[in-house]
């Protein structure tokens, strides 16, 4: 017999679970895909002590939210931000990322220009936060904001009376599981 214990990921395990790439961490941060990525605790022009990356350094991101990426270090994890982050209105994917890049070439616009695709990608992203725009859904937002703007009648409140709390009442005490014992989990049903 064998089983497992199912645990919780930590905010690290998180970390160490996402894609990585190895880059080197230059004096202006770091690039992937056209991004530049800077904090100031990212250890700018040193090289990494790992000899099978030739100096680079491990970055991990998440491919759904690429506004930040995470550095690891020997000192710890370093969060370091997308330089052209406020320019943009919401977090994107990669996949959002990588249209935005056609829409700017499709445009005649250089796709390798961060600051022309950070805008073509808000631009982006609040168009699909407004939605469509044809006639059937502008009657539905119409609707929407119709309703929003209806007067509701005012909630009654009841005030309820709290009870005193006992005198010398604390916290009840914890009393903390057992250990699973397998062995004997095993002769209890033999």
């Amino acid at each position: 017999m064998s089983g497992y214990l199912p645990l919780t990921l930590s905010g690290t395990d998180y970390l160490e679970l996402l894609p990585v790439h190895w880059r080197h961490v230059n004096e202006y941060g770091i690039t992937i895909d056209h991004r530049t990525y800077d904090d100031d605790a990212l250890p700018h022009g040193e090289r990494s002590t790992v000899a099978e990356q030739g100096g680079r350094w491990e970055v991990h991101y998440d491919p759904y939210d690429l506004s930040h990426v995470y550095v690891r270090t020997p000192a710890g994890w370093i969060t370091a931000a997308w330089t052209h982050l406020p320019i943009v209105s919401a977090p994107f994917a990669d996949f959002t990322w990588r249209h935005a890049r056609r829409m700017a070439a499709a445009r005649g616009l250089p796709d390798d220009n961060e600051t022309e695709v950070a805008r073509v990608l808000d631009e982006l992203l609040t168009r699909a936060g407004n939605g469509p725009q044809n006639k059937a859904t502008a009657r539905v937002a119409a609707r929407t904001r119709a309703a929003r703007r209806r007067v509701l009648p005012e909630a009654q409140v009841i005030d309820l009376p709290t009870p005193a709390p006992a005198p010398g009442a604390g916290p009840a005490p914890v009393e903390p599981f057992g250990l699973f014992d397998v062995d004997a989990e095993a002769e209890r049903w033999l």
